[in-house]
């Protein structure tokens, strides 16, 4: 069916003015004053709400095994939850085991989402062990559509790659034009500090931070983009934590080292003192890079005006606070780390990015949508509102007052990490390639209607 919006203030990444859309065969294909439409179109007045692009979440964790257990949402949930929060494309993280076989793994993760999805998804492959079976693999996968890789600097013996490895998957990301992705902490660092603070007694979630401070973030930067600038592959650091990680990667730029940062909406509003609830309730609130002093905060939303951090994601990982997070409640390095986050991204960005006055709409959509969908190689059928972009709108209700809570939310998990907080604005109307699947926070849409999205290599 085709769609008319009427009234809307439009707004992308450059551009703001009042419009009406008009969407038929699932894009956009006509933009201005006064249009008119089939008697049989649906006709929404935009009047008095914001327009904006769907929104792109480039980092996201749906079927994940993870440190002995399954993240709790499946493609069915998450979609619900993205949608009512605006988000209409997801590019998830593929993380196989060291001993899996590339190809396999890409196929079980596609499993997972294939009539299922009501958003737009793709992958980025992870690169956790590297020779020459594996190359060839990650050939085809890239061939299959797949424009970026995922290493890991951390998780020792599981997912991390050694410093071969991670030269030669830059090596042939260089050479196949893709970008790669980076969780960059110091392995080695991590782990002789986890075994010193639970040799010392210090077993609870407090403790999470303390043994991968900022400086092992840091360092984790440093030493990626020194591989960085020998191969000249182009990288993307996910969910920066910290200043000091944010220096690292910009003394690189300055090099000439290709690089990307991405920071996650926990950073933004959440600090340490989350991790440090007692009785056990900080479990709920670790993460790796963890949440770290409130001073960073303001570093974060800095350089998110500043553009120098490129892109507002979520890292969202569900894991139960009973069952899952309890698991390391005599030792915190077995709390399953990730904190739900995927429904509330743009709404905690808004309320606490636009209505604070730290940056501007046009940031918003940047950091939440346009970026994602330059980096990633969907822009510009995704990311902006112009004549032959998917018809992905978000019809956005400016005056919505309410609060975050578990007893609302659609993700899959049994605690909200933002509980009680308030939010100003939600998306009212979400459409995805012009059908409507998400109204005033209920998910209206239909299962297995996404489709995985072919990305061409973007040879920065």
């Amino acid at each position: 069916m085709a769609l008319l919006v009427k009234n809307g203030r439009i707004v992308t990444a450059t551009d703001d003015y009042t419009a009406d859309i008009f969407c038929a065969g699932e894009q956009i294909t006509a933009i201005g004053p006064g249009l008119s439409a089939p008697a049989d179109a649906e006709v929404i007045d935009a009047a008095g709400k914001l327009v904006f692009p769907g929104f792109i979440d480039p980092h996201v964790h749906i079927y994940l095994p993870f440190m002995g257990t399954f993240a709790k949402d499946d493609y069915e949930s998450a979609s619900r939850a993205a949608l009512v929060g605006g988000t209409t494309t997801l590019i998830e993280m593929i993380c196989p085991a060291r001993d899996d076989e590339p190809w396999e793994a890409y196929q079980l993760w596609r499993s997972k989402a294939a009539d299922k999805a009501a958003v737009d998804y793709s992958f980025h492959m992870g690169v956790t062990r590297f020779d020459d079976r594996s190359a060839e693999q990650l050939r085809r996968i890239v061939d299959d559509g797949v424009a970026s890789f995922k290493v890991f600097l951390a998780y020792r013996g599981a997912l991390g790659v050694n410093d071969e490895e991670l030269y030669r998957t830059l090596a042939l990301a260089k050479q196949l034009g893709v970008i790669v992705t980076a969780h960059c902490e110091n392995e080695t660092l991590v782990a002789q500090r986890q075994a010193e603070l639970l040799a010392a007694g210090h077993s609870g979630p407090e403790f999470h931070e303390p043994s991968r401070p900022t400086v092992v973030e840091a360092e984790g930067v440093h030493h990626l983009m020194t591989f960085a600038e020998l191969t000249g592959a182009s990288t993307y650091i996910v969910h920066t934590s910290c200043e000091e990680a944010i220096r690292e990667a910009v003394a690189a730029r300055a090099r000439g080292v290709q690089v990307w940062i991405e920071t996650v909406a926990p950073y933004l509003v959440l600090d340490r003192s989350f991790a440090e609830r007692g009785e056990f309730e900080g479990a709920k609130y670790v993460m790796s890079p963890p949440l770290r002093e409130r001073r960073h905060q303001d570093s974060l939303w800095i350089n998110l005006r500043n553009r120098t951090i490129s892109t507002i994601a979520t890292d969202h990982a569900p894991f139960d606070f009973v069952g899952q997070k309890d698991m390391g409640r005599s030792d915190f390095t077995k709390i399953p780390n990730g904190i739900p986050s995927l429904e509330h991204r743009v709404n905690i960005a808004y309320t606490y990015g636009v209505q604070r006055g730290r940056f501007d709409l046009h940031t918003l959509v940047d950091a939440c949508s346009t970026q994602a969908a330059r980096l990633f190689g969907l822009y510009p059928r995704k990311g902006t509102i112009q004549v032959g972009s998917d018809a992905d709108l978000v019809i956005f209700d400016p005056e919505y007052r309410g609060k975050l809570s578990a007893a609302t939310q659609l993700m899959d998990v049994d605690y909200c990490a933002f509980e009680g907080m308030e939010i100003e604005g939600r998306p009212s109307v979400v459409t995805v390639r012009g059908e409507i699947q998400a109204r005033d926070g209920d998910f209206v849409g239909t299962l297995g209607c996404g489709e995985q999205l072919r990305r061409a290599p973007t040879h920065f």
